[in-house]
């Protein structure tokens, strides 16, 4: 992991609930489980803005406050949102109570997230999935938010949303799909624009619980508490500013770990910036999709418009899917709100 993307990646109060492990972070639930879905967003509704993460300077979220507006959202900021202590957007105690606070406020219809970064993994001990889990709601982000995600999805069975920060772009392109999802909640059909191309890594369909989000954050996530079972589920990943060497190992890590042996599908979205610094001496990322994913026999396919770009899906983690590879299309087979 590079130096920069520690400290910053380029993409509110209750009391803190201490250190101690709650209940639910001991196991997670079956995926057999009921999934619970988060109403949906509606004109007028607030949203909450938290940074569970990296800190977030006020120019970076300028634009996110105008596209907000024109959904006819209303904004309320986490109490902490412009905390900084050191990289982070404060103490871990002080973002974890605006994560539980977001939750537990009545007034609060979903919850979007600043920055990704570097820091969710460190306030999961102290978030309270019992509140989480009793107060469904829709939770959104990318990039280091994918800790937060897959851990809410883990523990309370709640779909969770991979899709733009407030810090992202916000084009047409990501807008229409955040509208298309946690709007009016239809069976979307997800599929690159014309200008993007897919790679075709295994031929076919598949069906399963879409789960995913940052490599490197789910690749150190490995062995903790906090991920999810993944029996019978697409995986999909993304990635920025790793050579191609490091996104092997991170894959290995996966296969080492069990995880890609039990995967119905795969989708890599996209590795912004990862070319390797000596390309004469290195393999290149389709040679090392192809070394891990093709054995697998498995639909899969690279290229999806996933990650650290200006466009990009609302991705429900939790939510079932089918994936065709030859055609790179991610469908919705339901609602993934209520």
């Amino acid at each position: 992991m590079t130096l920069r993307r520690r400290a910053l990646l380029t993409t509110f109060g209750l009391t803190a609930i201490g250190t101690q492990l709650l209940p639910l972070a001991q196991t997670n639930l079956s995926p057999k489980s009921a999934i619970v879905k988060p109403r949906r967003l509606q004109v007028g509704d607030t949203i909450a803005l938290i940074n569970p993460a990296a800190f977030n300077y006020k120019k970076e979220i300028e634009d996110f406050f105008k596209v907000i507006e024109k959904l006819g959202l209303k904004v309320k900021l986490g109490e902490h949102f412009y905390d900084r202590y050191g990289y982070l957007a404060g103490k871990d105690a002080d973002r974890a109570a605006d994560v539980n606070a977001a939750f537990a406020d009545d007034s609060v219809r979903a919850i979007f997230t600043g920055m990704g970064g570097w820091g969710c993994a460190r306030i999961l001990p102290l978030l309270d999935y019992d509140i989480i889990g009793n107060n469904p709601k829709i939770i959104m982000g990318f990039s280091d938010i994918t800790a937060l995600l897959l851990a809410i999805y883990a523990k309370t069975n709640r779909v969770t949303f991979h899709g733009p920060l407030g810090a992202s772009t916000w084009s047409p392109f990501t807008v229409d799909y955040v509208k298309k999802v946690l709007f009016d909640g239809g069976s979307v059909t997800m599929q690159n624009s014309k200008s993007v191309q897919v790679q075709t890594i295994g031929r076919g369909t598949a069906r399963g619980k879409l789960i995913g989000g940052n490599l490197s954050v789910i690749a150190a996530m490995v062995g903790s508490a906090y991920l999810p079972q993944w029996e019978n589920s697409i995986l999909f990943v993304e990635e920025v500013g790793e050579e191609v060497y490091r996104i092997d190992r991170m894959l290995t890590q996966l296969k080492l770990a069990g995880i890609l042996d039990k995967i119905s599908g795969f989708i890599f979205g996209q590795c912004t910036k990862c070319e390797a610094e000596k390309p004469q001496e290195s393999l290149t990322l389709p040679q090392v999709l192809s070394d891990h994913i093709r054995p697998l026999k498995i639909p899969a396919w690279y290229g999806s418009m996933v990650g650290h770009i200006r466009e990009q899906f609302t991705l429900p983690i939790g939510q079932e899917v089918e994936i065709d590879a030859d055609s790179g299309t991610i469908k919705l087979l339901e609602s993934a709100v209520s």
